[in-house]
């Protein structure tokens, strides 16, 4: 397996298990073998962990987790290659990932800032540089726009904006259109509740308004669906104990300008 594909993980907690740490990097693609060991025989002794993708393109994601909190301690992600190297040719782009009307994502080609909103979505804390690593990667290739269009597509498909036809109609959309709903915004809606992730939902609003009203609609959708009135606040659920505490919640916001410098179930079970 190219060395482009693999991450090397160290400062992992000794209390931490192998399934941890292998859901923790399922979010950035398929894996295809990982290896978890103690640094050294003696007890309580630190882990590391080699973990190698199927593609690049989610090795590159995974070195987005450098200096993030798994468990109890902050680890380290690096790779033989650095992040410029993986992010060049091999890296999905928007012409190269699938069609946007395509709403099953391969979780390679979902957009960084999007994965890294499911994180947020599990409880998993991120620090401001990983998210603004991650809208700065969007940026470089192309995936800012992508999404943007996905979201109209499916909102032009099924006219979910549409308030002329009123709340009821809205709600006699297809199943299909209801489940599409879902599996677009869930993850979005999640990462609402927390600090950073209304930091990804304010950046995709201030770069263009119809993500924005795409995204305030969808919210409503969902509060109405569940049974909440428009005016109703959500209520932060509560985050697991792994990637609980870690620094960077409530910091600065991520900006447009992001610069660049390094988001725990299967890795389809996002979208």
């Amino acid at each position: 397996m190219s060395e482009r594909s693999t991450v090397h993980v160290e400062g992992i907690a000794p209390a931490t298990t192998d399934k941890e740490v292998q859901d923790f990097f399922s979010f950035c693609g398929k894996i295809t073998s990982i290896s978890v060991t103690p640094v050294s025989g003696e007890e309580g002794a630190q882990k590391s962990a080699t973990v190698t993708f199927e593609k690049e393109a989610a090795a590159k994601t995974a070195l987005l987790l450098d200096h993030t909190q798994l468990g109890t301690s902050v680890v380290h992600v690096k790779a033989a290659h650095s992040l410029d190297d993986i992010a060049g040719d091999h890296a999905a782009s928007a012409s190269e990932a699938k069609d946007e009307h395509d709403h099953d994502l391969e979780q390679e080609d979902k957009p960084r800032s999007r994965i890294a909103a499911e994180y947020l979505a599990q409880g998993y804390v991120l620090s401001d540089t990983a998210i603004q690593k991650a809208i700065a990667l969007d940026q470089k290739h192309g995936f800012t726009s992508r999404f943007t269009n996905a979201l109209a597509n499916f909102d032009k498909k099924y006219n979910a904006t549409d308030k002329a036809k009123g709340l009821d109609e809205n709600y006699k959309i297809s199943e299909k259109a209801s489940s599409g709903w879902r599996g677009l915004h869930s993850y979005f809606e999640k990462a609402l509740e927390t600090p950073s992730g209304r930091k990804l939902r304010d950046f995709y609003a201030q770069t263009d308004k119809q993500v924005r009203d795409i995204h305030n609609e969808a919210r409503r959708l969902a509060d109405l669906k569940s049974g909440k009135s428009e005016g109703d606040e959500h209520n932060v659920s509560a985050a697991p104990t792994v990637g609980a505490g870690a620094e960077g919640v409530g910091a600065a916001p991520a900006t447009a300008a992001a610069q660049s410098s390094g988001t725990a179930p299967s890795a389809d079970q996002k979208a």
